[in-house]
């Protein structure tokens, strides 16, 4: 008989992106951590940006939720594990709240967890409401929790966002327009946490905000089921494998290195950009992040660069994503069109665009299994070399990656979540 866990919890999300919505799930998780409440954050869909606000936020891991990337089951296991301690679970949306498929939505029915509508009340009055009873009212079997405004002018502004509402739909607050709260932004999302020095004012600044328009009582409880018991065999005992993380190298699910773990690999840490060597490993991850604004620096690491291509020579497993493999390539331009040569493991250029160059959920069917993921950047590669497998979208979106193969270096734009295969994700990196 399966047992079921409660803990009080919503999702947060808006009409559309833009809206706030990882402001608003700060603000409400520093808010409640600083009246000594342990929280639990989560993401739904793929990000790498907003989690690592959103720790900060919480003091907590921050983990992805997706029915489709994910699955319902391993999402499931995730929130039962977070309703096993927690005192309040918030899981901030992606999008619009009932964009894509599957939806922000489809996962708040899904689980049962009430929305909490976060609408930008800029220039806005009573038409507050009429967006408010929309989302509330679009689908019947919705669950729904009440409605926060963002981008509040004054308390007057608020009192005519809160005094629009009707059918009774509960007024959550509202966050001022203030400065030193908005979280700044470059072209992938939100500037990475460790490079805000302010980040922790900004929050606390947030919470206080937020905490002075509203009561700060928790939401109702909601029964999260137990999942089916998961066994895991030992598919990388002893493989030490290196993964690389630093300013320019950061997109990286906690996730992805929990199931390594799990397998039985040993993570060693390093920085292409300042370390001078490779720690002794088997096999290299290198995942996703900024490359782009730091490829002179990567080029001038003439030891480690040497390094990877040594491990590459040794035909020692090699797997890139997106930022990794545009660090594998001949050479990478900037925006501002300041070209540096990087590895040159993989023939071709990247060049950076300013607008986005693809965005969607990826399947990719490899010859170690099939592998599901996301991708999303703002560069272009040309490439002589013939993909061994390209990526296909579940919403048919732009995408349809390539994945390049050579020898034991697998590289694509495609961020690969592991515990959707964790038989091939094994295979990619084991000796």
């Amino acid at each position: 008989m399966s047992r079921t866990r409660h803990c009080p919890a919503v999702l947060i999300a808006a009409p559309a992106s833009g809206q706030g919505k990882t402001t608003v799930t700060a603000a409400l998780a520093r808010l409640h951590r600083n009246l000594g409440r342990k929280v639990r954050v989560f993401k739904c869909g793929p990000d790498f940006l907003d989690p690592m606000i959103l720790e900060r936020a919480s003091g907590a891991p921050v983990y992805q939720l997706d029915l489709w990337m994910i699955g319902a089951e391993e999402s499931r296991r995730l929130l039962w594990d977070a309703a096993g301690d927690a005192e309040l679970i918030l899981i901030e949306g992606v999008m619009g709240l009932f964009d894509g498929t599957p939806s922000s939505a489809d996962l708040a029915r899904h689980f049962g967890v009430p929305v909490l509508a976060v609408i930008d009340g800029t220039a806005m009055a009573q038409t507050f409401g009429a967006l408010a009873l929309g989302l509330a009212r679009y689908q019947a079997d919705l669950p729904f929790a009440g409605v926060l405004a963002n981008r509040v002018g004054s308390l007057r502004h608020a009192q005519l966002l809160e005094g629009s509402l009707t059918e009774g739909l509960r007024w959550y607050g509202g966050l001022s327009r203030e400065r030193g709260i908005e979280l700044p932004s470059r072209h992938l999302g939100l500037v990475q946490a460790s490079e805000l020095n302010d980040l922790d004012a900004r929050l606390d600044a947030a919470a206080e905000a937020l905490g002075a328009s509203c009561d700060a009582a928790l939401p109702p409880p909601v029964a999260f089921a137990e999942p089916q018991p998961q066994a895991r065999a030992a598919a990388l005992a002893g493989v030490r494998i290196g993964v690389a993380r630093d300013e320019a190298f950061a997109f990286t699910y906690g996730a992805n290195l929990d199931l390594l773990r799990q397998l039985g690999a040993q993570l060693a840490f390093f920085s292409p950009l300042h370390d001078r060597e490779l720690p002794q490993v088997d096999s290299l991850y290198l995942p996703g992040g900024y490359p782009e604004l730091h490829h002179h620096a990567l080029a001038a690491n003439a030891p480690m660069n040497e390094a990877i291509r040594a491990h590459h020579a040794a035909g020692k497993p090699l797997l890139a994503e997106c930022g990794g493999m545009l660090y594998l390539l001949e050479a990478l331009t900037d925006v501002a069109g300041e070209r540096a040569e990087l590895l040159g493991l993989l023939p071709g250029e990247a060049t950076m665009q300013k607008r986005l160059a693809a965005l969607a959920l990826q399947a990719v069917e490899l010859p170690e299994g099939t592998l599901r993921g996301h991708t999303y950047h703002h560069s272009l590669t040309s490439t002589e070399l013939q993909p061994i497998a390209r990526g296909q979208s579940p919403n048919g979106g732009r995408g349809n990656e390539a994945v390049y193969r050579q020898g034991r270096m697998t590289a694509s734009y495609v961020h690969f979540y592991f515990s959707s295969n964790p038989e091939a994700t094994a295979a990619l990196l084991r000796p």
